[in-house]
């Protein structure tokens, strides 16, 4: 029939598109050679990779007015503009713009793509210069402190010797805690929201489910589906799936959901989605795998697991930010259960021990971990007050 598209030929396309994201991506990319090599945590070296980044907003004469955004773990580069891929806006358009928060009139706002992503950043999906071949799982494992040192490379690329802001939530709060622990002289001011110094068991526990849907699903073939022109669709859709549920708290999802049906008056006594939470998470999965490459999903996750600040400091925490000049503002949500509050409290106290300027909020919220994607009105509040605060003791100035 004339004017109709088939889903098939939808989904095809839209994975071409985040395969040529991958190596030849639409946003800004810098590329660097053995001069500037990429040492990593497991011993391994790059010596020739790219970082993919956006920014919005003007740099000043004097470089101060940066802002470092650091995305969450199924997040990218594209934190203020429309997808490439997915054509969807930006996923942070509630704090970056002009007069939000992080307002793109005052600021110059860098997000960068993490390393072993799959959006033009160096990472599993990409060519391994070595063979030609994608890399597939002869990509080295990389750590969130992996994906901080090739930001900074990034930020000295751009001639900026200190960033005024490092933000992020959840995986992206792992990588501010990671530049004001290793990188305290670069960064003016800190906003860890959503997360912790250390990846739990419970959460360690969540990946590996997630990891082995994957690796079971017989197209992953191995980590090689690239060179065979197939995906592991369906194993990286259950691993969505499975993540998503821990992103919102059992009240948003009552409040969303409850116990209504999809589209049917009964119960089928089957096995398809009676229920609408049941058609939401495959929808959640499905739309997924368009945008997201399944190796980077075992990479980055395992980025998560390793993660932990005080290990290196003897199990000390505030050692990790001793004589920081750093000044810190920590957010929680009551209903998070993937980063519950005590662990942000954590942070806290070491900061505190550390003799850190830091404040703290435990916003109330129905939103789970989620909440910080989300119109929190309190969050956007804080973040407000703080940022212009320390605007002010940076010589930048504030606005309402």
């Amino acid at each position: 029939m004339t004017g109709t598209t088939n889903p098939d030929q939808v989904d095809d396309a839209l994975e071409l598109a985040r395969r040529r994201e991958a190596e030849t991506p639409s946003s800004r990319v810098e590329r660097f050679g053995p001069d500037r090599a990429l040492m990593l945590d497991c011993g391994d070296v790059l010596d020739h990779w790219q970082i993919a980044y956006q920014t919005y907003g003007t740099l000043n004469a004097d470089k101060s007015n940066a802002v470092l955004i650091c995305h969450a773990l199924t997040g990218d580069q594209h934190v203020h503009n429309t997808h490439p891929v997915t054509a969807k806006p930006g996923w942070w358009n509630l704090m970056v713009g002009p007069g939000k928060p992080i307002d793109t009139d005052r600021f110059f706002v860098i997000c960068a793509n993490v390393l072993g992503g799959c959006l033009g950043t160096t990472g599993p999906a990409s060519i391994n210069p070595a063979t030609g071949r994608v890399y597939g799982l002869d990509f080295p494992v990389v750590t969130i402190p992996d994906m901080v040192r090739s930001q900074v490379a990034l930020v000295d690329h751009l001639g900026i010797k200190q960033l005024f802001l490092v933000i992020g939530g959840s995986m992206g709060g792992m990588q501010v805690l990671d530049w004001a622990a290793h990188w305290p002289d670069k960064v003016f001011a800190a906003m860890p929201i959503a997360t912790g110094a250390r990846h739990s068991s419970q959460n360690i526990a969540f990946h590996e489910v997630g990891r082995q849907a994957v690796m079971a699903d017989p197209d992953w073939r191995g980590g090689r589906y690239d060179e065979a022109g197939i995906s592991p669709k369906k194993g990286l859709a259950v691993a969505r799936m499975a993540a998503h549920i821990t992103y919102m708290s059992e009240l948003s999802l009552h409040q969303k959901f409850g116990r209504r049906l999809q589209d049917r008056e009964a119960i089928t006594f089957g096995f398809d989605s009676d229920f609408q939470i049941e058609s939401y998470l495959r929808h959640q999965g499905t739309s997924f795998v368009d945008r997201f490459d399944a190796n980077s999903y075992l990479y980055v996750t395992r980025a998560m697991d390793y993660f932990d600040l005080a290990a290196e400091h003897g199990g000390v925490l505030a050692k990790a930010f001793a004589g920081t000049k750093t000044r810190f503002c920590v957010m929680s949500f009551t209903s998070d259960w993937l980063f519950p509050t005590v662990q942000s409290r954590e942070v806290v106290h070491a900061l505190n021990a550390a003799g850190a300027s830091v404040s703290f909020s435990e916003i109330v919220s129905d939103f789970g971990h989620d909440a910080f994607l989300l119109d929190e009105p309190e969050m956007l509040a804080i973040a407000r007050g703080f940022i212009n605060s320390a605007a002010r003791a940076r010589g930048l100035g504030a606005t309402p």
